[in-house]
């Protein structure tokens, strides 16, 4: 017997149809490649959608065509977000900090129709529009007035020229709700980038799911600031979840210093952020010689790659303000676990609570995960054993577009390639990548754990912590470091500060004193070209 409710399928263009019929008024705050702020509303966003739909179906453009954008967090990238994907199309967001050749080839390879972008990024498209053979119209996303008369592409038009002439009124297409509706390419960190490609279904059960209290608990009383950048795998959601919550958004555009950071968080009184470590290791920079204290913002979520325990330290101790840890994966869509504590842990004391904020958090619903040894067998939660990390749920991928890689899935579960611990309440901590972990002895070595000690020190600004051959150990580690501006260590003082602090055996061989750590397209450090530096780097020990 089925059950006698309405089938409705969940369409991305129910959000923001919802967020125009009830949550009209809601702000849209942008700062623009030009500097200025723009301001306007739900209502606005939803009208604008709705023209773009309207370009798109002028073009002609058929059902799953891919649309791509190269574009900063701002008002006209959330317009897309909505009319490509609410018209039948889909949403393809490219990273701009890719090299030219990858944005050429991930261009081609995802069969883009149209190319949206800021002007930031017109020497990108200037350099590889030659060589992207799908794409049929570049639009730069400006006002008519301020398009390049010399850009050297062709047929090039406006954002508001392209959609300008279009009705506001719009019929959204209802559709099968596994219809695809955006894709995200992975950093691609061997080989070519793969990309995952989500549906309407999994974005809306993920933009619920975002959006309840034990994860971003977002609701239309927030203001907040989405520092993620809306090409890293959808600004972790947070655009769908807004909209279904009718919260008000706050851009900050091309502006990801500290300082512009803060005065918007000030100026518009932002009450939630969300962001990887490398955005507020800028910000707290920029606070702390000024003296600054916020007014108004009360949480934050961190994630991308671990958070510091310093930065957790800093933000609650100084700032009083909350650090929601959180982990996930371009194939996750990427929420798989978000650290709030449960309500028999709130009377433990700082100390111990501060041990368990460290974690990367409890799965959230929608999300099931196991650890696993090397033959696949499931590894308890205990906190202490370590094990590859494994997935699934309703918004994880079963498979890359264009079957790229083969088959990922074990057993029906797919392999995050972290290696985690879970403890008996379900709080999951990342442990390393399984290409990053060290193995010494024939004991096992966390490289976050060694580079978390080196953070907490005073004249430390960033840390890697990577292996190096060894004859007798296998592997022993070394810690490359960046020092703080103006600030000195000696490599005898920062070894020593490890004592005490981890077993003897994990404190590393050496420090190797750096100008900057490498960081991929997405603020994550990518040990394997710190490695390729130090190729010719040998243990004093060996």
């Amino acid at each position: 017997m089925l059950g006698l409710m309405q089938s409705q399928p969940l369409l991305i263009s129910s959000l923001i149809e919802f967020a125009d019929r009830h949550h009209s008024d809601g702000e849209i705050v942008s700062r623009r490649v030009e500097g200025d702020i723009h301001r306007y509303t739900w209502a606005d966003v939803a009208k604008r959608s709705r023209q773009v739909a309207g370009a798109l179906d002028g073009m002609k453009l058929a059902f799953s065509d891919r649309v791509a954008t190269l574009a900063w967090n701002g008002y006209r990238h959330l317009e897309l977000y909505f009319g490509v994907s609410g018209s039948g199309r889909v949403l393809h967001t490219i990273n701009p900090r890719l090299h030219p050749d990858q944005v050429a080839w991930i261009a081609n390879h995802a069969e883009d129709q149209v190319l949206c972008f800021d002007m930031s990024f017109l020497p990108i498209v200037q350099a590889v529009h030659a060589r992207c053979t799908t794409v049929k119209q570049f639009v730069a996303m400006c006002d008519a007035d301020k398009l390049p008369a010399d850009s050297g592409i062709p047929n090039l038009i406006s954002y508001e020229a392209w959609i300008g002439k279009q009705p506001t009124a719009y019929n959204w297409p209802q559709f099968d709700e596994n219809s695809a509706s955006s894709m995200c390419y992975t950093s691609g960190t061997t080989g070519n980038p793969k990309a995952a490609l989500y549906s309407h279904r999994s974005t809306t059960l993920h933009a619920y799911a975002a959006a309840l209290p034990d994860v971003m608990s977002l609701s239309a009383r927030d203001s907040v600031l989405p520092v993620v950048p809306m090409f890293h795998v959808n600004a972790w959601g947070i655009p769908y979840s807004a909209a279904l919550t009718g919260c008000k958004l706050v851009f900050p555009g091309p502006a990801m210093d500290g300082k512009s950071i803060y005065e918007l968080i000030e100026s518009e009184k932002v009450s939630y952020a969300a962001g990887v470590p490398t955005v507020w290791q800028m910000m707290l920079g920029h606070m702390k010689p000024a003296g600054l204290k916020f007014s108004t913002l009360k949480r934050t979520v961190i994630g991308g790659s671990a958070c510091p325990p310093a930065m957790i330290h800093a933000f609650q101790e100084d700032y009083g303000v909350e650090v929601l840890h959180a982990w996930g994966m371009t194939e996750m869509s990427p929420l798989g676990t978000l650290n709030t504590l449960k309500n028999k842990q709130l009377s433990l004391p700082a100390d111990e609570q501060m041990k368990i904020r460290l974690k990367q958090g409890r799965a959230i619903y929608g999300v099931d995960m196991k650890i696993v040894d090397a033959d696949g067998k499931e590894l308890p939660w205990d906190g202490k054993t370590y094990g590859d990390l494994l997935v699934k749920g309703p918004w994880i991928v079963k498979e890359y577009f264009k079957g790229e890689g083969g088959d990922p899935l074990k057993d029906g579960w797919f392999p995050t390639g972290d290696v985690a611990t879970i403890d008996a309440n379900g709080f999951m901590q990342i442990t390393d990548r399984s290409k990053d972990v060290i193995k010494s002895g024939g004991e096992w070595i966390s490289s976050i754990d060694v580079e978390n000690i080196a953070m907490a020190h005073p004249a430390i600004a960033m840390a890697a912590c990577v292996g190096m051959p060894h004859p007798k150990w296998d592997e022993r580690p070394i810690i490359a470091v960046v020092k703080k501006p103006g600030m000195e260590v000696s490599v005898a003082e920062l070894l020593k500060f490890y004592e005490g602090k981890t077993a003897k055996w994990q404190i590393p061989d050496d420090v190797v004193f750096v100008d900057a750590i490498p960081l991929g397209a997405t603020g994550k450090m990518q040990k394997m070209k710190l490695r390729e530096q130090l190729k010719d780097y040998k243990l004093p020990s060996a």
